[in-house]
């Protein structure tokens, strides 16, 4: 695991950087504040504050980023042509997506609206 920690490509980086904030969000917003534990991301590119539910779906999310067959043409995930996501995790990142973006947006995050067009 070492290995593909340290072959973590600069996208790589921001995109595990971004699904952590969202992830954070959600978590903060629909679990609470109580029952949580810190969920440190690879290579030092950050740590959340998750639930339990919550870490285990931002470690599949982690696993899969890093196994993207596409990543030399790596495309935003809604406009790619694979999807790496099975279908319940893939209805999940959507949902997360959705509440996350609306609070980050009123809290004046416009860059996000970047990533969400883009």
């Amino acid at each position: 695991m070492m290995t593909i920690m340290e072959a973590l490509t600069k996208q790589q980086k921001k995109d595990i950087r971004l699904i952590g904030r969202f992830v954070e969000v959600y978590c903060t917003g629909k679990h609470g504040a109580g029952g949580h534990s810190r969920f440190c991301l690879p290579e030092g590119v950050g740590e959340h504050t998750l639930c339990a539910e919550c870490a285990e779906f931002m470690a599949y999310a982690v696993a899969r980023r890093l196994k993207c067959p596409l990543e030399a043409e790596k495309p935003t995930c809604k406009r790619c042509r694979i999807h790496c996501y099975n279908e319940a995790n893939r209805a999940k990142v959507k949902e997360i997506m959705a509440y996350s973006g609306k609070k980050l947006l009123l809290r004046g995050r416009l860059d996000y609206l970047w990533h969400y067009f883009f």
